[in-house]
């Protein structure tokens, strides 16, 4: 009773309103009398007053009765810190819990704060768990008193209401908006299995492509999408994803098929130096590793080989408004190897600093590398403005002291969006590059004494329109360039000439400083697009050029196939000739015009493309 002599004060309060509505049942019962027998001497007493006399023995019935006051006021005081204690806490727990409990209809924790819901009797609810009476528990009339005593939990009150008030969490980069609908996003919104370690990806390009200028050898050059005529093509098998814990990043992507033999092909950095970079780097389209900082809206830095995105379109075909996009794209580097630094200040802004191995390339063509980078900014969800920038790199084989200069710029703009019409939705792109080299016999700025002009202008626009809530898409567009000199030209494949062998010599189409390329396309797509993971494509395209350089009718394949040696002039016989020089290769071939072979190029070229495309 010592401590119940500390608490003397409260006690009597509480009491004080117990005996108000029960004081003569309650000592009655407490005396062991019986109810019904008046005590000795009765007192009138005022309504809501109950007189007692704290100096007055206690009896044992009272004594009880007070211990249990006194337990349930410091089982009141331990719920108070309790309470306090949890509303302490991050309130988005307890609001998933509340969510979690009132779904499930589970029981909480009791009074205590240490009974769970195991410990509820089968078949109770928590209610009835809660103010279901044992023997000789407190009247309810005690317990409001005893909350009229002590009042409520103020500290707490308060705590509760600061706590409701969620915190401000930073929005991922570039995820408040749907994006799908840019030229050289994919449109999947849903991935089917993803874990917190990996998210894969797996995709499909296949291609069936009808040229009207029916080569015999069905090659088809100045193309990094399209490579056979009349045939059915697997372009990429693509196998991989993103592995992502613990702020560590990793991302590879498989490349089996036409793009395994095309892409390497078009660098010419394997010829600096040993090792047999083609074969080590064919089949894979990106692999890097690296680390995410929680600074700003997130800073991620990775090396490896990564997708550049200069020219707008993807390297990926699912990806795009149309399958084979005109030159500024197309002509492009499609990946780096090197390292990046994505840097996102804002949800809606990402500056992304390179230092690569030079352009599109394995390794350096020479040994200076190359400086560049990317910035994209969608100030709103209908508006995406990236520019690309290179330079510094020296990127022609066996040709020291030049350099290139390059900046790629792009807007798309939604301009209609009303997926309850049958258009639902159009948008259009437009992009404009401009680049020059400088420096060992060529200039960027026309024949002054550093040499002829050598630079590149060009650009390309597209207009997508979508119907029946995207299930169908129609794009129309294409583009021109302007390229002296000739070095973002894509060499045609004629008797297997490759960048590096061009390097040396392209006797049937040079690149010399100063040759003329100007061309010009257009095309027109249709796209079936069922399921998000999948698009069936149809597609004509025309293209042309101020000198012959598609593929035409009699083939770029010499009469006995590839001679090994595409640095030199094929004999009509099918042999080479050994010689770089026409007047030498007739004569090495017995003489006459007629001895050497020639590979039938066209100013003009115009195919429909049929292509199946799948990512998940």
């Amino acid at each position: 009773m010592g401590a119940f002599g500390q608490k003397r004060g409260s006690i009597g309060l509480v009491l004080a309103g117990l005996l108000c509505s029960s004081a003569a049942p309650g000592l009655a019962l407490a005396d062991g009398k019986d109810g019904n027998t008046p005590p000795a001497k009765a007192e009138t007493a005022k309504p809501g007053v109950a007189k007692v006399d704290a100096h007055a023995p206690l009896t044992e019935g009272e004594r009880v009765l007070l211990e249990r006051v006194e337990m349930l006021l410091d089982n009141v005081e331990q719920l108070k810190k309790r309470v306090a204690e949890l509303e302490s806490k991050d309130a988005k727990p307890a609001a998933e819990t509340a969510v979690t409990r009132e779904k499930d209809a589970e029981p909480g924790p009791s009074v205590h704060g240490a009974t769970t819901a195991s410990a509820t009797p089968a078949g109770t609810t928590p209610s009835a768990a809660l103010t279901s009476k044992p023997a000789g528990a407190v009247p309810s009339s005690m317990s409001t008193s005893i909350t009229a005593a002590i009042g409520p939990n103020k500290e707490s009150s308060t705590a509760s209401v600061a706590t409701q008030v969620p915190e401000k969490k930073k929005i991922e980069p570039f995820s408040d908006a749907d994006w799908t609908w840019l030229n050289g996003n994919p449109r999947t919104k849903e991935i089917f299995w993803d874990s917190k370690f990996f998210t894969p990806e797996i995709r499909a390009d296949i291609n069936y492509v009808y040229d009207f200028n029916h080569p015999v050898d069905h090659s088809i050059g100045g193309s990094s999408e399209l490579f056979r005529s009349s045939e059915v093509q697997l372009e990429q098998l693509g196998v991989g994803g993103d592995f992502h814990y613990d702020n560590v990043r990793a991302r590879f992507l498989t490349q089996y098929g036409m793009y395994s033999a095309t892409t390497p092909r078009n660098d010419p950095s394997p010829g600096h130096g040993q090792w047999d970079l083609v074969t080590a780097h064919r089949y894979l389209a990106e692999a890097y590793g690296g680390y995410h900082f929680d600074v700003w809206h997130g800073i991620n830095v990775d090396a490896g080989i990564f997708l550049s995105y200069i020219g707008l379109f993807s390297y990926y075909n699912f990806d795009n408004w149309a399958y084979q996009p005109s030159y500024v794209s197309s002509n492009t580097p499609w990946f780096f190897e090197g390292v990046r630094v994505q840097i996102f200040p804002t949800a809606h802004l990402k500056i992304e600093p390179w230092f690569i191995n030079g352009w599109q390339s394995y390794a350096s063509a020479n040994h200076k590398p190359g400086l560049g980078g990317q910035i994209k900014w969608t100030p709103k969800p209908w508006l995406n403005i990236i520019s690309n920038n290179y330079g510094l790199g020296e990127d022609d084989l066996f040709i020291r002291g030049r350099s290139r200069i390059h900046t790629d710029n792009s807007i798309e703009v939604k301009y209609y969006d009303k997926p309850e019409k049958t258009l639902d939705k159009m948008a259009f792109s437009l992009t404009g590059d401009l680049g020059c080299e400088y420096g060992s016999g060529v200039s960027c700025y026309g024949n002054h004494k550093g040499g002829p002009k050598q630079s590149f202008v060009g650009w390309m626009g597209y207009n997508r329109f979508w119907f029946h809530r995207d299930l169908f898409g129609l794009t129309v567009g294409g583009g021109q360039i302007n390229n002296p000199g000739r070095y973002l030209v894509l060499i045609p494949p004629i008797n297997g000439e490759t960048a590096v062998t061009a390097a040396t010599n392209s006797p049937y189409f040079t690149g010399n400083p100063g040759d003329p390329f100007k061309a010009w396309d257009s095309s027109i797509t249709f796209d079936y697009m069922p399921k998000q993971y999948i698009t069936f494509r149809a597609e004509y395209d025309y293209r042309h050029a101020n000198v012959p350089y598609w593929t035409g009718q009699g083939g770029i394949t010499p009469p006995s196939g590839n001679t090994g040696s595409p640095q030199f002039f094929v004999c009509s016989n099918g042999s080479s000739s050994g010689q770089t020089s026409l007047g030498a290769a007739e004569t090495a071939c017995g003489g006459g015009s007629n001895s050497v072979w020639f590979p039938d190029l066209r100013k003009n070229e115009s195919f429909i493309d049929l292509s199946i495309l799948v990512k998940f």
